[in-house]
C-alpha cells in the first residue's frame, strides 16, 4: 500500500539499481508526458480496434456527478470495465491505460474516485507519490473512502455502463484497480456477484487485514475470477499475505491468480516513477487473460 514505508523501500531500491530495473531513470520519469509519449513506448495492440473516447459525467446515488472519461470499440457491444485509478486518481496516464484496453475489444470506464471532493486531476504533471508535497495534498482526498463508498460508487458506476449502447449486457462486468483500489476489486465482486466477472488487483493495499470487512473474508461472496499481482515491497512487508489469501479463496473454489512480482509497489502505472515495462506487460497481459476467459 501507499505510504511512507512504501516510498522509502521504492527510493532504496531505485539507488541500489540506479532505476534502470524500474524501466525509467529519475531524468526520464521527470521529462515523461504520460500521454503519447507513454503509449508511444509499449508495443501495439494485436488487432486493435477503433475506438470512441468522451469525458463523461456519472450520476451517482448521492446526487452528485461523477467525472469519468469513457472509452469503448466504435462498433458492437462489449465487456464493460470498471476501471480504478491508484491514490494519485484519474489523470493522462489513466486515460491512456483505459484507451488500450478499450482498443482489446471493452468498453472502459476510468473513474474519478475522489469525485466528491475534487474534479479531475489534482497533481501536477511529473511528480509522483515520493514527493511530500505530493502526498500532503493526496491524503486528504484519500481518506474520505471507505469500504462502503467503494461498494456505493462501484453500483453506480456499473449502473451507468449497462445503460450504455456499447455495453454488453449480457456478458459480466470486469474491473481493475491499483494501489488504494486494488482492494475494491474483491469488494466490487463480493458485492455484485450476478454482475462481476472479473476482477484484476495490481499492487493492492488492505487485501488482507484483521479487520472483519478485510476483503479476504469476502471470499465465500465471489463468484468471479481474480488476478492478485503483489509488489515485491508490500510482500516483504506481510509476507503472510498472499497465503491467507490463497487459502481463502481455494476454501471457496474462487479461480484467483495469486503472485509477487519481481517489481516494487507502483510498477504498472505508465507515469509512475518505479514504472516496470517488463513486469507491467506481463501484468496487463495476465489481466487480458483473465478478462478474455471469464467475460467471454
Amino acid at each position: 500500500m501507499c505510504d511512507d514505508l512504501t516510498v522509502h523501500t521504492n527510493e532504496e531500491y531505485l539507488a541500489n539499481k540506479e532505476g534502470k530495473k524500474a524501466g525509467l531513470s529519475r531524468r526520464a520519469f521527470t521529462q515523461l508526458s504520460a500521454g503519447a509519449a507513454a503509449m508511444a513506448m509499449l508495443p501495439p495492440v494485436a488487432n486493435a480496434q477503433e475506438i470512441v473516447e468522451q469525458d463523461v459525467s456519472v450520476p451517482m446515488g448521492s446526487g452528485e456527478m461523477s467525472d469519468c472519461y469513457f472509452v469503448h470499440p466504435a462498433t458492437g457491444k462489449h465487456p464493460a470495465i470498471v476501471f480504478w485509478p491508484d491514490i494519485m486518481s484519474i489523470r493522462p496516464a489513466f486515460r491512456e491505460m483505459g484507451k488500450r484496453l478499450a482498443q482489446s475489444g471493452y468498453s472502459v470506464l476510468v473513474v474519478n474516485p475522489y469525485y466528491r471532493t475534487v474534479n479531475g486531476r489534482i497533481t501536477p504533471e511529473g511528480m509522483g507519490f515520493n514527493n511530500p508535497e505530493i502526498r500532503e495534498i493526496l491524503l486528504p482526498h484519500a481518506r474520505t473512502l471507505s469500504p462502503e463508498t467503494c461498494v456505493l460508487d462501484g453500483r453506480d458506476y456499473v449502473k451507468y455502463l449497462d445503460a450504455q449502447d456499447s455495453v454488453d449486457t449480457s456478458r459480466k462486468v470486469g474491473t481493475a484497480g491499483y494501489c488504494m483500489t486494488g482492494s475494491y476489486v474483491i469488494r466490487m465482486a463480493a458485492d455484485m456477484p450476478d454482475r462481476v466477472g472479473a476482477g484484476a488487483s495490481f499492487h493492492g493495499g488492505g487485501l488482507v487485514s484483521d479487520s472483519p470487512a478485510s476483503p479476504h473474508l469476502m471470499a465465500n461472496k465471489v463468484q468471479a475470477g481474480l488476478l492478485i499481482a503483489i509488489a515485491q515491497n508490500d510482500d516483504e512487508g506481510q509476507p503472510e499475505a498472499k497465503d491467507v489469501m490463497r487459502a481463502a479463496f481455494d476454501a471457496e473454489d474462487v479461480n484467483a491468480e495469486i503472485e509477487v512480482y519481481p517489481a516494487q509497489h507502483g510498477w504498472c502505472p505508465l507515469d509512475s516513477y518505479v514504472y516496470d515495462n517488463d513486469e507491467a506487460e506481463r501484468a496487463w497481459s495476465r489481466m487480458l487473460n483473465l478478462f478474455e476467459r471469464e467475460l467471454a
